[in-house]
């Protein structure tokens, strides 16, 4: 007990001891620039403190790495809570607020059974935007973008400026000290706006359902615009004739607005700027020479390979990448799929155009076949051999080694490719199936921009595709989902305008076709590449430079010139690498050998009609169509092209594929040949 009571003594003497110097004792405060006085109390300079700092705004540092940014920060804030707001300030913020509120309350009038989500309850957002712009302007700011995501997100790693909406000056000081701290250090800042809502989820809903204390305390306060507008009047700096006035103005106009709609035609606002050279496609599919010279096709490749002496590369790279590629290029023949692309990407570059390619491990390649950046075995510097073109070049390839995010990194590039219409932007996942990961960005972004923004997208998706073992996280890309996710017709001819394509190409000439046509026709469209894994290096998917040289061009459909089309009685269609083993099947059955013809559907949207009626129209003989494919029975592209064959063409096809399943392929190695061999024996009964 005596132990108790000393320790009870001890704490109340300590109590008693702080309190004193709270209140007593000066410090010196060479920390508080602004504190207005060297010395003072430790209680004046808590008063100060919480004046500053625990107030309707407050700021998140602790994040920054440098330390000149954080003292920066904490200078400038509490330099501007100091700064007051000038008269004509103060009545603007108030019209911006009103005008808002009056806005929201035109559309309840007139649009009263109408879903809508408005700005009641965060008015002073229009504060944030108005300061936003006006600053903006001030430090020679020319573009302004701006986003408007379903769902709030926060990052890391930047300042976090935290302001209560409630408090429509302290949210211009916020916005300032956003602005002002950006344009110093050129580095992400938040503003984060806390407010409420003044109905629910939306206009339409009933809030008290579900938070009834809540909304309460919500109905029973007047709203921010009121609020401030009331405190204004009451300082002699506006008048209840000045607040009506804004708002009857306001509503005259919205009013003259709406019954004058039907007379508007808004003006095109796409293809403006560094677009005005684009066009919109038209309802027909356009063909474009996108060959090249001989000559500059064997410098170009020769380039692609050309290391300086500083630059120490892995031996093993010398021999099967360097030597390999120059010794290809020499006879004309066998150029692979890494060689095709390369030539794509310099032949671009060499025409002024931009290359940026993302992804997993891009550089290298996920399967080791690109290499376009080399790395210095010795300083682990790293090279791109292609932006060495020549010294007059002015394209640049940009290689990104992008983390495992993929819906972030789709994200950015569909930026990058509406904001830059002579960037040629790829995004590669490392497996086909990876782009699931980003599936918000195919679904919201690449599929429908065009159609709800107008805003054109060139961007090249690469999808590794195929089924050679690797289980069901490492066979499909889904093609199709995208299929799916195209506007193409069932009915009628697709054309130019389709939202996007999808290709499923067999040779390496095909894909520097592509690559090649994104950049050099006049509109832009999306591109979904199945792209290869064990083709990269298979001896037979291969092409040679006279492929890609003047007067060439991709090919929709590739038909079979081994047979004679007057002994066809049966025509295989396959798309990708599938067709390779329908061939190496059709090799060991000699009858096969001239009775069925193989055709490669090479891009499955904008659907190839014309390319393939003029097939068909060769084979006046066959009776049995078939589309034979690797995937089940419920994937690949069957459920895409059989109606399209039967509506377009009047082709009825019949389907040779796995049986269907709940995943893209199984997970057994032999059950998986057991189906690969079935599927093959079953496209030539």
């Amino acid at each position: 007990h005596i132990n108790m009571f000393q320790k009870v003594v001890q704490l109340l003497c300590l109590r008693v001891w702080s309190i004193y110097l709270l209140t007593f004792l000066f410090v010196v405060i060479p920390g508080l620039r602004h504190f207005g006085k060297a010395e003072a109390t430790s209680e004046e300079v808590l008063a100060y403190l919480e004046r500053t700092y625990c107030g309707r705004i407050s700021v998140e540092t602790t994040q920054l790495q440098s330390l000149q940014e954080r003292e920066w920060f904490a200078d400038r804030f509490e330099e501007l809570k100091k700064e007051a707001f000038s008269p004509e300030e103060r009545r603007q913020l108030a019209k911006l607020m009103l005008e808002s509120q009056e806005f929201d309350h035109f559309l309840a009038t007139k649009f009263a059974t109408v879903k809508r989500y408005g700005g009641e309850g965060a008015e002073s957002m229009m504060g944030f935007f108005y300061e936003l712009f006006r600053s903006a302007v001030y430090s020679g700011v020319t573009d302004v973008v701006m986003g408007m995501p379903h769902r709030g997100r926060k990052m890391v790693g930047c300042a976090i400026i935290h302001v209560n909406g409630d408090d429509a000056e302290e949210v211009l000081r916020a916005t300032r000290l956003a602005v002002e701290y950006q344009r110093r250090f050129r580095k992400d800042v938040i503003v984060d706006l806390l407010c409420y809502r003044q109905w629910g989820h939306n206009e339409l809903d009933e809030p008290f359902f579900t938070n009834p204390a809540m909304y309460k305390i919500i109905r029973s306060r007047k709203s921010i615009p009121d609020s401030y507008a009331n405190q204004l009047i009451a300082e002699g700096l506006m008048t209840e004739e000045e607040r009506g006035q804004i708002k009857t103005t306001l509503y005259a106009v919205l009013n003259d607005r709406l019954n004058n709609m039907t007379l508007y035609s808004p003006p095109s606002t796409n293809l403006q700027g560094r677009w005005g050279d684009l066009v919109e496609p038209q309802n027909r599919v356009s063909f474009w020479d996108t060959g090249v010279a001989l000559p500059l096709l064997q410098f170009v490749g020769a380039r692609s390979v050309d290391i300086p002496d500083e630059i120490q590369l892995h031996s093993h790279l010398r021999k099967t990448h360097v030597q390999a590629r120059l010794q290809k290029l020499e006879e004309g023949t066998k150029l692979d799929w890494s060689t095709a692309e390369a030539l794509a990407f310099g032949t671009l570059l060499c025409q002024g155009f931009d290359i940026r390619i993302s992804g997993q491990d891009v550089g290298r390649g996920t399967f080791s076949q690109r290499h376009a950046m080399v790395v210095c075995q010795e300083t682990n510097d790293m090279y791109i051999p292609l932006n060495h073109i020549s010294p007059e070049q002015k394209g640049h390839l940009e290689v990104c080694n992008s983390a495992l995010s993929e819906e972030a990194v789709l994200g950015f590039e569909y930026g990058m490719s509406i904001a830059l219409p002579r960037l040629l932007p790829i995004w590669e996942a490392q497996f086909g199936d990876f782009f699931n990961g980003a599936q918000i960005i195919f679904d919201t972004f690449l599929s429908g921009g065009e159609a709800k923004w107008l805003l054109q997208s060139g961007l090249v998706i690469l999808l590794p595709h195929g089924y050679d073992g690797a289980g069901p996280e490492h066979s499909s890309c889904r093609i199709e989902r995208f299929l799916q996710l195209c506007d193409s017709k069932e009915e009628g001819v697709d054309g130019d305008t389709v939202n996007m394509g999808v290709v499923n190409p067999t040779l390496p000439a095909q894909y520097y076709h592509l690559l090649r046509r994104q950049m050099i026709r006049n509109f832009r469209k999306p591109l979904i590449v199945a792209s290869p894994k064990t083709l990269l290096r298979f001896s037979g998917a291969v092409s040679s430079l006279t492929g890609m040289g003047p007067g060439t061009s991709f090919k929709p459909v590739i038909g079979d010139t081994s047979v004679n089309p007057a002994s066809v009685q049966r025509i295989l269609f396959c798309s990708g690498k599938h067709y390779y083993a329908l061939l190496k099947h059709r090799e060991m059955l000699p009858e096969a050998e001239k009775s069925t013809a193989l055709i490669r559907v090479e891009e499955l949207c904008p659907f190839p009609t014309e390319a393939l009626q003029q097939e068909l129209n060769k084979y006046t003989n066959a009776k049995d169509f078939i589309w034979s494919q690797e995937e089940p029975q419920n994937m690949g592209c069957w459920s895409f092209v059989s109606p399209r064959f039967e509506k377009q063409l009047a082709c009825k096809l019949r389907l040779v594929s796995r049986p269907a399943l709940p995943a893209p392929a199984v997970g057994i190695g032999t059950l998986h040949h057991q189906q690969h061999e079935a599927i093959l024996t079953a496209s030539f009964s």
